[in-house]
């Protein structure tokens, strides 16, 4: 199992209780997870007297407490055999499953384990697989939180993925890390690249495993893969300069991944086997009895060692974090951007000349800013889940970035009834103090003519998109001009469905929705040319996606907005030195967090209030980072 950095006294191991898999558990009404604490085995050595002067000789145990050691030991041992024949008979019931799973034809099947997750936390969870000098190893947590108070039903994450692809403009390389390989070509469209490689699988889902993600693709697409579709309207030798050298396409394969169930208080881990890596002969061949039971019993020590890593022998070191800061108060605006004052407002005239010319309806302007910082990126994200807690929560360790992440709308979404999904969220009001401020709010967004055109605008969008991947006639609104409440804003959403075309999958999908016109404008390609003239360097993460797409073909795609992009390279970054007194010597590394924002400019935008709003929507993502300073760094 993977350990944690030590503690100052050593703990026990801790034992997690374990159910067999495959008999359901009713679901409980709380939805919250309990953080765990660890009972420490320190020798202690008896004093006597005010001096605190050591006692001599042996130190005799009362009969009392001979009989009380007596009882927790039998009460032990009785645990650990309880617990050793629920192991057992799992593993015999998930035996007998794989085996009928492979016999029917499947090549990629699951085994997993459930845990009382009253000792785990998603946060600690992710520390137990990726420790904290980890920074550049592919890994994500994924969380939720609807309506700005209530814990969404499922938390997802993972490390350790089984294969990656990366794509710099038509540049992809595919690295393999089962069988050590790498593999580097050019592509037309490196988003098919993905797809293409889980053809070879049959997947199943065992009835045990909730209707959830709970394996596959995770990762990013930025906003420049669009480019990929309209390779002569948007090339990429017109985008403007990649100042940072982020992959533009970015998924991990994950085959290990933890899933918590926060309604029945369990966590999931599984362990996909991929049969087609013990089929005889070449990749493709067929697989025999004997290669069945070397994947079986592969699999099971794979799954062991996740579940393992999630009772550590020792506890990982998490930094105490404590909320001493206002988190109402308006927080500080960002200088450092990519456009100063004047160039921003000089773009959105040259922005409201297109509009007037008829080239545009609306088009959205961004600019990126910058903020440096010695606090971890991890502790960043950790103080984004108290500051703007969102539907999308988001913790990604990529290729040459980490992505922290707090947004409000999906992208593209797909389940198991292939019914596609798009929610254009637009029109924007902060939260009142009291319910009664909250009503007033509303009444006036939605009196707000400029705020629903706008809105009407972006679902005449939605709607082309779902209808490009979706049946004749199947497409609908099916919620218009609803306003939904988060942590500080209310926005207005709307949702478009549609029914999946026969033939296509996920990707199609992804491919449709990329990008936004919440991002982009409208029309979207004409928008995104001008952009191209305006804006000063590439977006990268930004206005893309965020999100996976499963072994099983289901989807959950977040827009990229209220997104952190954090760059890994580290070749001039300053450090902190200093001293944890009577501990040890510290360097703490210089992070540096960019933090792009826009505004949709139509053609009664006011400049300097359009310039004002990206300044807003920067600096609340900025308030994480000051929570994270005030919370975790030491003095």
């Amino acid at each position: 199992p993977r350990v944690g950095h030590s503690v100052r006294r050593p703990a026990t191991r801790m034992a997690m209780a374990l159910t067999s898999g495959f008999f359901t558990v009713a679901p409980s009404r709380a939805a919250t997870s309990v953080p765990f604490g660890s009972r420490s085995n320190a020798r202690v050595v008896p004093f006597a007297g005010a001096a605190g002067r050591p006692l001599r000789g042996n130190v005799a145990t009362p009969p009392t407490n001979r009989r009380k050691s007596f009882r927790r030991a039998a009460i032990a041992r009785a645990s650990s055999a309880s617990s050793t024949k629920a192991v057992a008979k799992g593993q015999q019931a998930r035996a007998e499953e794989f085996k009928k799973f492979a016999n029917e034809g499947h090549n990629l099947i699951p085994l997993y384990r459930r845990i009382f997750d009253d000792q785990l936390t998603p946060i600690l969870a992710y520390r137990c697989l990726v420790r904290e000098d980890e920074r550049d190893a592919p890994s994500f947590l994924l969380e939720s939180v609807v309506g700005g108070t209530q814990t969404g039903r499922f938390s997802f994450l993972g490390s350790r993925p089984y294969m990656e692809v990366l794509a710099s403009e038509n540049e992809v390389t595919v690295l393999d890390h089962l069988r050590g390989t790498r593999a580097k070509t050019t592509e037309r469209d490196p988003i098919t690249v993905a797809g293409a490689i889980t053809e070879q699988w049959n997947p199943c889902k065992p009835p045990g495993l909730p209707d959830c993600f709970a394996g596959g693709w995770v990762g990013y697409v930025g906003y420049d893969t669009v480019r990929y579709q309209y390779t002569t309207k948007l090339p990429f030798s017109g985008a403007p300069p990649d100042d940072r050298g982020v992959p533009d396409l970015c998924l991990g394969l994950y085959r290990d991944v933890v899933v918590f169930d926060h309604a029945t208080k369990q966590v999931f881990a599984v362990h996909w086997v991929d049969l087609n890596a013990f089929a005889a002969g070449d990749k493709g061949g067929s697989i025999t009895q004997e290669g069945i039971n070397d994947a079986l019993i592969q699999g099971e020590q794979s799954l062991a060692c996740l579940v393992n890593s999630l009772q550590p022998q020792t506890v990982p070191h998490m930094r105490f974090g404590e909320v001493s800061m206002s988190l109402t108060d308006p927080p500080s605006p960002l200088t450092d951007s990519t456009m100063t004052k004047n160039e921003f407002l000089e773009a959105v005239a040259k922005t409201k000349e297109h509009i007037v010319a008829g080239d545009v309806f609306q088009l959205v302007l961004s600019h990126r800013f910058a903020r440096t910082t010695y606090a971890d990126p991890f502790d960043v994200y950790r103080a984004l889940r108290v500051v703007n807690p969102s539907p999308y929560m988001i913790y990604l360790q990529s290729r040459g970035s980490i992505v922290v992440a707090s947004s409000p709308e999906i992208l593209c979404r797909t389940d198991k009834d292939r019914m596609v999904v798009n929610r254009p969220l637009a029109g924007t009001r902060m939260r009142g103090k009291t319910e009664e401020e909250d009503v007033a709010l509303e009444i006036d967004l939605l009196a707000d003519e400029k705020e629903k055109a706008e809105h009407t605008m972006l679902v005449d969008l939605g709607r082309n998109d779902v209808g490009r991947v979706s049946k004749p006639g199947t497409v609908r609104v099916t919620k218009l001009m609803e306003v939904e409440r988060y942590s500080h804003v209310m926005h207005i959403s709307s949702t478009v469905v549609g029914s999946l075309l026969d033939g296509l999958g996920p990707w199609d999908v992804l491919r449709a929705a990329l990008p936004a016109g919440t991002v982009s404008g409208a029309p979207k390609v004409r928008a995104m040319q001008i952009i191209d003239t305006l804006e000063q360097t590439r977006r990268g993460p930004y206005g893309g996606g965020v999100g996976y797409v499963g072994f099983l073909g289901e989807m959950d795609v977040a827009l990229a907005l209220r997104t952190m992009v954090v760059p890994t390279k580290h070749e001039e970054n300053i450090y902190k030195l200093g001293n944890e007194t009577g501990k040890k010597q510290t360097a703490k590394r210089e992070w540096t967090i960019h933090v792009q924002a826009g505004a949709g400019i139509v053609a009664d935008s006011d400049p300097e209030s359009e310039y004002q709003e990206t300044v807003n929507k920067a600096a609340a993502l900025a308030r994480a980072i000051d929570l994270a300073e005030d919370a975790f760094e030491e003095a």
